[in-house]
């Protein structure tokens, strides 16, 4: 086996293998070549080459989110590294771990009008747990960096005292990696390591040259202190009005005997999305299809106040729902507890508490504390939204094709234990209006709830997944991330649907004038492009719809076994489909 001769990428390479970082996702270069060249002699690892270096965070992203594990991202120098950015700043806000490995020219070379330079030390500043800039071996072209005449000596080189100094940069880049590691392991979220190499860059040898030092991550137990719970449930227990309220959540990360707990008490009402990945018969999906009707009745004011919790009690990631955000701002509850191993947002601008625990380890200690409460607040809500559901399906038996009616057809023809993958902007907000099928899990980049790298996060976390992916999405995000397609690791079983409505079609439905040119040429961008030429290009079978009874026949053999990946695209009505859906929450409210 071959190892790349300069010591800092042996270390690199030996620690990740070490910590069992195995999936490792590079973009091709030259001054990266001794990790490239580490990482892909090594059988243990599993490597992946993705050109495009935005698509290759994201890739590396979807893959980190079904491992719930440290993925690495190696690339060259230069503006390579920014390319990143986009998927970093979704795996901070994600708590998804990733772990970017840069390489760089040396310190000497940088801003001296050298190419494929730039400042990548702290790159990514307040978007990432923690910047790790290496030090540069000195027992490497040691003649370079001595070299006075063509190179300004590094101001951390002492020439009398290389062989030292080589041992205490060796011990130094070795604290730096195992600390950078470890950080990305115990809080699950994004770290960087910036690499110095000078050339050469291709050597190797045939046997390590260090064999560096491994700490272990240190994963803390949640504590909690039996007098903060008597405290919670004191006040808990007293409320006829408790609200629980999950974002984005992993599937199976709370037990059904904690949810059933809930489910039983009169005066909780539990509020999920589909991102939330809980299901419960006596649970509230769809937030929106209930809170959007209250807002255009007379007396909205009086529904709301009847709808506000004394007690939120949150977990789990981002909201989806504006409307439920914008709730629980106006009408905000006594208390707002949120628990959670890392981070806890004060998003309704209440926040009075934050329990710094792992959610089934809190929620597993306080129901014992818990008592069960008479209320009419969860059999009112359950009542309304059963109008709601109820109505839900009058509506859409008698309206023509458009979104909503796309959509109710693609979500009730997912086969079981599929998972599905969601792109941002309308899809995503479509979707939480459906009760999808339970043994279905959902994902979404809801960290940044940007449209870029939904497809590329799709693919990756596809090649995790025991189950096939369905990615779902939309025109101007499909296209945006085009360079999804272009690797060799797209499952034959992945199935990608694309909402073509002509453009960016959710602005129609937001304040503004969307009868002039100015508005299609800006705000919803609109386009006459289609996935059959990509389709074509990167060998998916592709298929189209443009009609109710086109797409329910091309959804039939859909998901049917095939030797290449498929592409529906399903065209729908760019103007009339914000009518539809307005009408569709004035339609609610009318129940």
């Amino acid at each position: 086996m071959k190892y790349p001769k300069i010591h800092v990428a042996q270390t690199i390479i030996a620690l990740c293998k070490a910590k069992g970082i195995d999936r490792i996702v590079i973009s091709p270069g030259s001054r990266s070549a001794p990790l490239t060249i580490g990482f892909t002699e090594d059988p243990d690892f599993h490597c992946y080459s993705i050109v495009d270096e935005r698509c290759a965070g994201f890739f590396a992203l979807g893959l980190a989110q079904q491992l719930r594990h440290p993925v690495a991202l190696v690339c060259t120098s230069g503006s390579a590294l920014l390319n990143y950015y986009p998927a970093i700043s979704e795996a901070f806000y994600s708590d998804i771990p990733l772990v970017v490995i840069s390489a760089d020219r040396p310190k000497y070379r940088i801003d001296i009008g050298d190419g494929q330079t730039i400042r990548q030390d702290n790159v990514f500043d307040r978007h990432i747990l923690g910047s790790y800039n290496l030090r540069q071996d000195t027992n490497h072209a040691t003649e370079h960096i001595l070299n006075k005449d063509k190179h300004k000596l590094p101001p951390f080189i002492d020439s009398a005292a290389l062989e030292e100094m080589q041992l205490s940069i060796q011990r130094k880049n070795e604290e730096d990696i195992n600390s950078a590691l470890q950080l990305a392991m115990e809080q699950s979220g994004p770290v960087h390591i910036n690499v110095p190499f000078e050339e050469p860059l291709y050597q190797t040898v045939e046997t390590p040259s260090v064999v560096p030092n491994t700490s272990s991550p240190k994963i803390v137990a949640s504590e909690i202190k039996v007098e903060e719970l008597s405290e919670m449930a004191d006040l808990w227990n007293s409320s006829t009005k408790k609200m629980v309220l999950v974002g984005v959540n992993y599937p199976d990360a709370v037990s059904e005997r904690i949810l059933d707990v809930f489910a039983k008490d009169p005066s909780v009402i539990v509020f999920t999305e589909t991102t939330s990945n809980i299901h419960h018969k006596d649970f509230l999906p769809n937030i929106d299809k209930l809170i959007a009707p209250i807002e255009q009745l007379e007396d909205a004011e009086r529904h709301f106040e009847r709808l506000r919790p004394d007690i939120l009690l949150t977990f789990g990631g981002m909201v989806v729902s504006k409307k439920v955000k914008a709730f629980l701002r106006r009408h905000q509850p006594n208390e707002h507890w949120h628990i959670g191993p890392k981070k806890a947002y004060d998003t309704f601008y209440c926040l009075s508490k934050y329990v710094k625990a792992f959610e089934q380890d809190f929620l597993d200690q306080f129901v014992h504390y818990t008592e069960m409460k008479e209320s009419d607040y969860q059999s009112y809500l359950k009542s309304l939204m059963e109008k709601r559901r109820d109505r839900h399906d009058q509506y859409l038996k008698q309206i023509p094709y458009c979104d909503l009616k796309a959509f109710d057809h693609i979500l009730s023809s997912i086969p079981n234990g599929y998972q599905l993958q969601l792109g941002n902007s309308s899809t995503v907000r479509y979707v939480q209006l459906f009760d999808v099928n339970p043994t279905v899990k959902q994902f979404c980049n809801r960290g940044t709830s940007g449209i870029d790298g939904s497809t590329s996060t799709a693919i990756g976390a596809s090649l995790i997944s025991n189950s096939p992916t369905l990615f779902i999405t939309g025109d101007l995000s499909f296209f945006y991330d085009s360079n999804a397609l272009w690797n060799t690791y797209i499952r034959n079983d992945f199935r990608i649907i694309v909402i073509n409505n002509g453009g960016g079609g959710i602005f129609r439905i937001l304040p503004g004038n969307t009868d002039s040119q100015n508005f299609d040429n800006y705000f919803e961008t609109t386009h006459h492009m289609t996935a059959k030429h990509l389709a074509s290009m990167y060998h998916i079978d592709y298929h189209s719809a443009k009609t109710d009874t086109e797409l329910s026949e091309a959804l039939k053999d859909f998901y049917t076994a095939s030797e290449q990946p498929k592409i529906l695209e399903v065209f729908t009505p760019r103007k009339e489909n914000s009518e539809f859906l307005l009408s569709y929450f004035d339609f609610l409210k009318q129940g």
